[in-house]
């Protein structure tokens, strides 16, 4: 196993360890902990493309990992952050749950079309498109992340903080998941688009 496949399955390994820290509130800073992991995991899939492309080491195992293992994660990590936010009653909640089923459901379709394509001996690579996609979905998941552990620590310290600052912030947030839940479905679109043959066949 070459080294971007490696890095590939580092990102898949580094999925459990982030979830733990998400939901795991008796741990100091646990916020803080999962932002770090997934930051970690999140670079792995920066590095991998572009060592597999520098050095010719393309294979189709990470054709299909590599998107395969990005989908765990932001999959994991919308999930985690839905949770919270529920658990927590945080404004926009349910507009947020609502996007997380529409993205994950998005993922769970290309998958499967993934899977569609590999039954005709064909190895469909992540398009560019899909790469901003997934590049906003992980930005989106980091600001949500820091939100959550500024906002404990704005607690834990008795802070005042004024609402025209935690507005603007929240506001700032739905913009993101409206602009990761429009680069998702327009992503998808493309990429079948580009790949139907895959279904006439």
């Amino acid at each position: 196993m070459n080294l971007p496949n490696k890095l590939t399955v580092f990102r898949t390994i580094c999925i459990p360890f982030f979830v733990f820290f998400m939901l795991a509130r008796f741990v100091p800073c646990n916020y803080l902990i999962a932002l770090i992991v997934f930051i970690i995991a999140s670079l792995t899939d920066l590095f991998d493309g572009k060592i597999a492309r520098k050095y010719n080491l393309v294979t189709n195992f990470g054709k299909f990992m590599d998107p395969l293992a990005d989908k765990l994660l932001v999959c994991a990590a919308l999930i985690s952050l839905d949770s919270v936010f529920t658990c927590k009653n945080y404004a926009g909640s349910v507009w947020f749950t609502v996007c997380v089923i529409i993205i994950i459901s998005r993922e769970l379709f290309i998958s499967g079309f993934r899977i569609l394509a590999a039954d005709q001996n064909v190895v469909l690579a992540a398009g560019w498109w899909g790469k901003v996609k997934t590049t906003l979905q992980m930005v989106m998941t980091i600001v949500m992340i820091i939100y959550l552990q500024v906002a404990d620590w704005i607690k834990t310290c008795n802070l005042k903080i004024p609402k025209t600052v935690m507005s603007g912030v929240g506001i700032f947030i739905q913009m993101l998941v409206a602009a990761t839940l429009f680069f998702t479905v327009f992503s998808m679109i493309d990429y079948i688009a580009k790949n139907k043959e895959v279904l006439k066949n």
